[in-house]
């Protein structure tokens, strides 16, 4: 840092303070740079920032009352390099004015209630010995105890190699006290920043409900330099950013500094939930196939299922829920834009949504592969269902797929595989499942987000085990007979109510759900409201019985 003085006026002199940031080497004005918690005012350069200051930034003004019981690091191994661990520990903690690595307490964020410990990178490299593990697994006892949520905040080096095996075996210690955070039903986040390396990645900092990480960030195991010595191949551009992480399917979000706090507010705010006024609009819901409009061609009903313009997931997230906040990727290898989840509230009550998601342009369907999903979308997907269930949030899916994506790279990622523990993974729920199909479902890629105790259709929707194209031109050499097959394979909403496929069809506009997108959300609105009433006081033993009993008596055997 540099010191530059600047006359004020006559006989009065002031002395400013300047930087100059560790990214694009613009000089800044310190207070300036402070007002903006930290982040360069010329190209967005996240800096670092300690623990307190961190903490400041993302709860309520004054809202922090500190643990009453600080950790502090000994020397258990009497370690000396260049010099004794126990003078490199008195020495950071004169230096910092903290106990140890990690600052944690209690909060409210938004006016919620929360457990909040952030990790320091200033002391020892933010690395993780004794103390740090016992803070997280006091806090994360502390959120289990109470109820109350846990946010965690990463920086990291890894483990602090001064305590030997202890510290190893906090990575051990903090990932047993997270997985009995999670099985009690407590949300935990984690905003992972600059840098989370080592032992804090590989344990809790990456095992929180839902990942966060702030703009920039670098995150990993091993180092890159460590990594680009040992490889010796040039690492990939951007490797290891949480943009790069994010693409990879290994984060919910990435955030700016200033929007973690507003995001924080409305998570907090969903899984809060609520209680909304009973809904009784049973008209909502055809059940009785006499009921519906003249029976129109399937062939037509299939090709209005098609159409482009039908509204999509996101569409009728948009026009139905009072906020939504979309979560990625599939913890494992990649982030797949054909399936679109995240926790939404619909009336008040807060649900875990789902769908296939295509788009209503060439550009939008391409990149979204025409909502065919691959295996990490339904990795996503059952990922964003446990957690639901985790949380007691009922589950929403919306289904519009020509079905799962085909192809040497989904087969070689496990296709099959992937969408059988979809299918099972989500029969097994203990929480509500209503499901909609909305444009074309099609074969196991739908059914893999199907499998609900309640199944519903949209009037001009088609569900089919293959595509009539499909089917004509395995039995008849080409497509030419998908019209007939599409009246042979009965893919519509009378035929599938009547077999019992479906449990009910939500009428659309004249016209169909594309011509009047705002009236069509509104009925499947009311519709899925409906269905959540008559399921909310079934218990999660009786939801999966129930689930269970649904699928079990679908089918047709000689001589019954």
């Amino acid at each position: 840092m540099t010191i530059s003085p600047v006359v004020q006026g006559a006989g009065q002199a002031q002395e400013d303070r300047w930087t100059v940031c560790g990214r694009c080497r613009t000089t800044v004005y310190v207070p300036r740079l402070v007002r903006g918690q930290h982040v360069c005012p010329e190209c967005g350069h996240h800096h670092r920032i300690g623990a307190r200051e961190r903490i400041r930034g993302l709860v309520d003004e004054g809202s922090f009352r500190p643990a009453a019981d600080p950790v502090r690091s000994t020397d258990p191994l009497g370690f000396v390099d260049s010099r004794p661990y126990a003078d490199r520990l008195t020495e950071a903690v004169r230096r910092t004015g903290l106990d140890d690595a990690v600052v944690y307490g209690r909060a409210t964020v938004g006016g919620y209630p929360v457990v909040v410990l952030a990790m320091d990178f200033t002391f020892l490299g933010g690395s993780m010995g004794s103390a740090v593990g016992e803070a997280v697994t006091r806090s994360a006892g502390e959120a289990a105890d109470t109820g109350t949520p846990l946010i965690l905040v990463s920086a990291s080096g890894g483990a602090r190699m001064q305590e030997g095996a202890l510290s190893l075996m906090q990575m051990a210690k903090t990932s047993q006290a997270m997985r009995r955070l999670q099985q009690s039903g407590v949300l935990s986040v984690c905003l992972l920043t600059d840098p989370t390396f080592g032992g804090v990645t590989a344990s809790f900092a990456t095992l929180a409900d839902i990942l966060i990480a702030e703009r920039g960030s670098l995150i990993g195991f091993a180092g890159p330099r460590v990594i680009a010595s040992a490889t010796r191949e040039r690492l990939p551009e951007g490797f290891q950013t949480a943009e790069y992480l994010h693409a990879r399917g290994m984060l919910d979000r990435v955030e700016t500094r200033e929007g973690v706090r507003p995001l924080l507010t409305r998570l907090l705010a969903l899984h809060r939930g609520g209680k909304r006024a009973t809904f009784s609009e049973l008209s909502a819901i055809v059940r009785d196939p006499g009921e519906l409009r003249p029976h129109r061609a399937a062939w037509e009903t299939v090709r209005l299922a098609r159409d482009i313009s039908r509204p999509t997931t996101l569409d009728y997230v948009w026009h139905m829920c009072d906020d939504f906040v979309e979560l990625h990727g599939d913890r494992g290898h990649g982030d797949d834009s054909a399936v679109v989840g995240g926790i939404g509230s619909i009336d008040g009550t807060s649900v875990l949504v789902l769908g296939h998601q295509k788009g209503h342009d060439t550009k939008e369907l391409v990149a979204r592969n025409f909502g065919m999903a691959h295996p990490e979308g339904y990795r996503k997907a059952l990922r964003l269902m446990l957690l639901a269930e985790r949380h007691g949030l009922p589950v929403v899916t919306f289904v519009d797929t020509q079905g799962a994506a085909p192809g040497v790279g989904a087969e070689e990622r496990g296709q099959a595989w992937a969408i059988a523990e979809c299918i099972a993974g989500m029969s097994e729920l203990g929480v509500p499942v209503v499901s909609t199909i909305t444009g074309e479902g099609g074969s196991g890629g739908a059914l893999a987000l199907a499998v609900a105790n309640q199944v519903l259709m949209m009037e001009n929707a088609s569900y089919s085990v293959i595509s009539p194209e499909s089917c004509s031109t395995i039995l008849h050499g080409d497509p030419s007979h998908a019209s007939a097959m599409s009246e042979a394979l009965r893919i519509t909403g009378p035929e599938l109510l009547r077999l019992g496929v479906v449990d009910g069809v939500v009428r659309e506009p004249e016209g169909g759900a594309q011509a009047a997108p705002a009236q069509a959300a509104a009925n499947l609105k009311a519709a899925i409201l409906t269905a959540l009433d008559g399921l909310s006081g079934l218990s999660p033993e009786e939801l999966r019985k129930h689930r269970y009993e649904r699928f079990r008596g679908l089918g047709v055997i000689a001589g019954v």
